[in-house]
């Protein structure tokens, strides 16, 4: 897309001060220990490990380093090959083939929202998680702006407006979307027995046509309206010692 706007290029680095991927990543950079095993759950193809642009934001999120073993599962095969796990396994009928309580985190960034069945979810993330393991998800909220557009278009469409409002979104990382866990009250209600850490966070506009008129007009929004219309949901939930 020629002249296309990017908020971030005048800033030192490349990311905004709202950035949700720092932000999130940060978060959970600070629970990990060198002889933890990790869960991404959701990794595809680590779309963000060949696409995105900004240095720093790759280091915070690539975590291999920091931990004993990070294994990567996802529901597309596309994960056996993702670069920035150290092994990858592909989920089968909801099930990740693993042992019980095998791992000490669990990530699912930007996962939830794709969740059908949000009980059978949760039973097969506390079957994973080992006693006072962490689950750490970054979903929008369901009354987000860009949830209802979502929910009112329809999935076989996604892929086409994606391409027009985040024009460096690839047709191969959209996936059908249902919106079932994606509100502090679901969360809670399905993941019984965790200590809650959650929040709500709202950073700098994503949709935008790649536009800075358009930009502007959203980040303007951002500031009047109220948070539950722009958040995240950032997830930490603790598993507790039985």
């Amino acid at each position: 897309m020629p002249n296309r706007f990017d908020p971030a290029a005048a800033r030192l680095g490349g990311y905004l001060e709202l950035d949700g991927t720092i932000e999130f990543y940060g978060r959970v950079a600070s629970i990990l220990r060198p002889e933890h095993t990790v869960l991404d759950i959701g990794a595809g193809r680590a779309a963000w490990f060949h696409d995105d642009a900004c240095a720093y934001r790759r280091s915070v999120r690539d975590i291999r380093s920091k931990v004993s073993r990070l294994i990567g599962a996802d529901i597309d095969p596309a994960v056996l090959s993702n670069p920035a796990t150290s092994e990858n396994v592909q989920i089968v009928n909801g099930r990740v083939p693993l042992p019980d309580h095998c791992v000490d985190v669990i990530i699912a960034d930007y996962v939830l929202e794709h969740i059908e069945d949000p009980r059978a979810f949760s039973v097969e993330i506390n079957r994973l998680l080992r006693p006072n393991g962490y689950f750490c998800a970054r979903t929008p909220h369901k009354c987000c702006y860009v949830s209802i557009a979502a929910r009112l278009i329809r999935n076989s469409r996604h892929s086409r407006v994606l391409s027009a409002v985040q024009p460096d979104r690839k047709a191969e990382d959209v996936f059908p979307t249902a919106y079932r866990l994606n509100t502090l009250r679901s969360i809670g209600a399905h993941f019984v027995g965790f200590e809650p850490f959650n929040y709500l966070y709202s950073s700098a506009p994503q949709y935008f046509w790649g536009k800075k008129a358009v930009y502007r007009a959203f980040l303007i929004l951002h500031r009047i309206l109220p948070t539950v219309l722009t958040a995240n949901i950032f997830v930490f939930l603790r598993k507790r010692a039985q």
